[in-house]
């Protein structure tokens, strides 16, 4: 890859990092896009500067990757990378004009989030056995987290005990863009913190005491270990596909929504930046609208 296209891809990436803020997740698959197309245009066009690029040379790019099976969702993602690549060119005055003005993301068919069935939730809660001991602790406390804050991995890996506030019950969840938000939480989820808090400081002599979450080493928790944790329990207690972290943050959603929770409460809770990301979830609240209504009304 030649020189200057390391450079502004560095540049555009230092700005996402500084003045964005988006996370070092986002920031490498944005780096992975840039460094794919520009080893594909650079071999199949061999271009010399960045003015050379048109809309037909990302368009090539975009069919090449077509050809290999990518997925509809993942080749609009680069897409939006391409986009915000060359409008920050634009803006700094490099390229006269983008050569992704004309290309459009592709149709992806929506899938509804996968969530955790009510009854499932009870039964993970009030009669799975977590065991006696640290890891057991965490491993309960993980999942109520999850469940009752509808919280992103990512933010309970980062919990710190500072941002638990007993005295109003609620906490402070720092979010994607470092945004903050407070959350409420129960008096029950509230007491399982404190007790959790107080087991540390008496029962792990070198356990971190700044991060609220920790292996029985004490150490702050990795998202494998949280995953890891989080599949182990949903496998004993329902058979949807899939079992993540982020399907409990769809199963609080949907909970919400479908006990008659108002929509911009449930964005403001999910720290959401826009509504339309929330929306899905009223999807899930008309299914089972459909299912009580096929099932009690008689000309169903």
């Amino acid at each position: 890859m030649p020189i200057y296209e390391v450079s502004l891809i560095q540049s555009f990436l230092d700005y996402l990092k500084f003045q964005k803020r988006y996370s070092q997740h986002t920031i490498i698959s944005y780096q992975n896009d840039l460094t794919s197309f520009f080893d594909f245009i650079e071999i199949q066009f061999a271009i010399q500067s960045l003015n050379e690029i048109n809309a037909s040379f990302a368009r090539s790019w975009l069919a090449s990757l077509k050809e290999k099976g990518i997925e509809s969702k993942s080749i609009n993602r680069k897409i939006s990378t391409l986009k915000s690549f060359f409008k920050y060119q634009l803006k700094k005055g490099i390229i006269p004009t983008s050569p992704m003005a004309t290309i459009v993301s592709t149709k992806v068919k929506k899938r509804l989030p996968q969530f955790v069935a009510e009854n499932d939730i009870n039964t993970l809660f009030n009669y799975m056995e977590f065991p006696d001991n640290w890891n057991g602790k965490t491993h309960r406390l993980v999942f109520h987290l999850l469940y009752n804050t509808g919280i992103r991995q990512a933010e309970l890996i980062n919990l710190k005990e500072a941002h638990i506030d007993t005295g109003n019950s609620t906490i402070k969840v720092l979010g994607k863009g470092n945004i903050e938000r407070i959350l409420p939480v129960s008096n029950e989820l509230m007491q399982l913190i404190k007790k959790y808090v107080t087991d540390k400081q008496t029962e792990l002599v070198l356990g971190d005491r700044e991060i609220l979450l920790v292996s029985e080493k004490g150490k702050k928790l990795y998202p494998k270990y949280v995953y890891t944790v989080v599949k182990k329990y949903l496998a004993a207690v329902t058979t949807i596909d899939k079992k993540s972290p982020h399907v409990l943050r769809h199963t609080f959603a949907t909970h919400l929504m479908n006990n008659g929770a108002d929509i911009n409460a449930v964005k403001e809770l999910l720290g959401h930046s826009s509504l339309a990301a929330t929306q899905i979830y009223t999807h899930n609240t008309i299914e089972k609208l459909k299912e009580v209504y096929k099932k009690a009304h008689p000309k169903a």
